[in-house]
């Protein structure tokens, strides 16, 4: 598993994280799209908003390898703002390719991108 050298382990000052410290024993966590609603809590709203800005810092318009990324939080902008860079795509792999869908994000989060046309 990679490894992503620089990249913020959790949202400062909360307890939302970004990476996971080891390969889960149990088997790879698969990535699978969910749904965010309208009423999700701002901390939540802020989590997603912190994590998008941290890969688009981290890796920008470039295809990534999962690694390290925690599933539970690539999961709520997996099949909108991050999608598969590969095919066939493994959703229970480490080295599963995932790359930022732009044109998606910058809608979602024009915050995260605002000045970076």
């Amino acid at each position: 598993m990679l490894k992503h050298r620089g990249f913020p382990g959790r949202l400062a000052g909360t307890d939302f994280q970004f990476v996971i410290r080891r390969p889960n024993p149990k088997g790879v966590t698969p990535l699978a799209p969910r749904e965010r609603f309208r009423d999700r809590r701002p901390p939540d709203r802020r989590a997603d908003a912190g994590f998008m800005q941290a890969l688009w810092e981290h890796f920008g318009n470039e295809p990534f390898e999962r690694g390290n990324l925690d599933a539970g939080r690539l999961n709520w902008l997996f099949g909108r703002e991050v999608i598969p860079a590969e095919d066939p795509f493994d959703p229970e792999s480490y080295d599963a390719l995932l790359r930022i869908n732009e044109d998606v994000a910058r809608i979602s989060f024009p915050d995260v991108f605002e000045g970076s046309w």
